[in-house]
């Protein structure tokens, strides 16, 4: 299918997704994704999970906070698009009650530059845009130290902030921002830390155009979630069981050519 089709109809979805009440007719999955990769990986096993008697409805959001909390006010049945320690914080931090049922891919992050060609080539004083939520903040500042940029006082804590960078050679600015408005501060800041799915809907390849990526250890992967329990729903059973199947691992291997990565 045409990606400029697919995302079109997925914006529409993601009109029906704000506030929309969750169907309940035995039948119906309801399942809020991101759009890339998330939702496209979803489209591509609604034909199998239609054969079993399920109707993939997919709800579209450009944020990692709405989802959750249908999720948990059962507006929605499941979530997919994020990764373990941003759960665990999302809990903590909004006494939701959410947990996982299973990985289904991981997503590299990556550091991008439009004014700059390798990491080696980042200036003092430059300015560094960073996602501002803890998962992901952490998450980018493991990799700046990985790259040699910095040093953080735990090196191995994910949930890293500013107030934990030990030395900053290059006494790096940074910005705290939303994760889905990093790609567009390209034209403004010498380097962005960008989340993979919104790397890929601003046509960047995190392959060819990340100055510094996580490698396939990493160990964020991206999970169905939903409340306890929800597992053993026979819908959710037959989703779980399509997204790992040896079909959606060709598909994310062909589609996506190493900017998502299965993880079974």
């Amino acid at each position: 299918m045409n990606r400029r089709i697919l995302l079109a109809s997925f914006s529409l979805l993601a009109l029906a997704a704000c506030g929309g009440a969750k169907t309940n007719d035995g039948k119906t999955l309801t399942v809020a994704a991101t759009a890339v990769p998330h939702a496209e990986i979803l489209e591509s096993i609604k034909p199998t999970l239609a054969k079993e008697g399920v109707d993939l409805q997919i709800r579209v959001f450009n944020d990692y906070v709405q989802p959750n909390l249908q999720v948990e006010q059962k507006q929605i049945d499941v979530s997919y698009f994020e990764t373990k320690p941003y759960l665990d914080e999302f809990n903590a931090s909004r006494g939701t009650h959410l947990v996982t049922y299973t990985g289904v891919h991981g997503e590299p992050l990556g550091a991008y530059s439009h004014k700059w060609k390798s990491i080696a080539q980042i200036p003092n004083g430059a300015t560094v845009a960073i996602p501002n939520e803890p998962s992901n903040g952490g998450r980018a500042l493991l990799l700046l130290q990985k790259a040699g940029l910095i040093t953080l006082k735990n090196p191995t804590n994910p949930l890293s902030s500013l107030n934990d960078i030990a030395t900053n050679p290059k006494n790096l600015q940074f910005k705290e921002l939303e994760g889905a408005t990093l790609p567009r501060t390209l034209g403004e800041v010498d380097l962005a830390l960008i989340n993979t799915n919104y790397a890929l809907d601003a046509k960047l390849n995190p392959v060819r155009d990340a100055l510094a990526i996580e490698d396939k250890n990493s160990p964020y992967v991206n999970f169905v979630v939903g409340l306890p329990g929800g597992e053993k729903d026979p819908r959710v059973v037959k989703l779980i069981a399509a997204l790992r199947s040896p079909a959606t691992k060709t598909f994310i291997e062909q589609h996506y050519r190493g900017a998502v990565l299965p993880a079974f």
